[in-house]
């Protein structure tokens, strides 16, 4: 399976961004899907991560600001992120837990600055 992140950007303090990730490949097996970021001299840390019957689990930074999401039909996961803060830059990555195995898709950065 591979995975396909997009929607980062530069956003101003209190705005929205909404990134998405897509799954190709043999997805059949996909079971926990999620988000993690990483900024600049820290280690990559857990935003979020949701069931395939849609427990989610946040990090305390990121709780009532962010909803992740995931369409199963499509394999796709969501995470919409509001309020965004400073703190909020770095570069963030899907997740999924596919046959047992941890995927990775590809950074997409989000920088909050005004």
């Amino acid at each position: 399976v591979q995975l396909q992140a997009s929607g980062g950007g530069l956003v101003q303090p209190g705005g929205s961004l909404r990134l998405s990730c897509a799954a190709s490949g043999s997805f059949f097996s996909i079971s926990s899907m999620g988000w993690y970021r990483q900024a600049p001299g820290n280690q990559r840390e857990l935003v979020a991560d949701i069931s395939r019957v849609g427990n989610t689990n946040y990090a305390d930074s990121v709780k009532g600001r962010f909803t992740i999401s995931r369409n199963n039909i499509k394999n796709m996961e969501f995470l919409q992120m509001n309020s965004l803060k400073p703190e909020d830059t770095a570069v963030y990555y899907c997740h999924v837990v596919w046959n047992g195995l941890d995927v990775w898709g590809q950074g997409t950065q989000v920088t909050v600055s005004s």
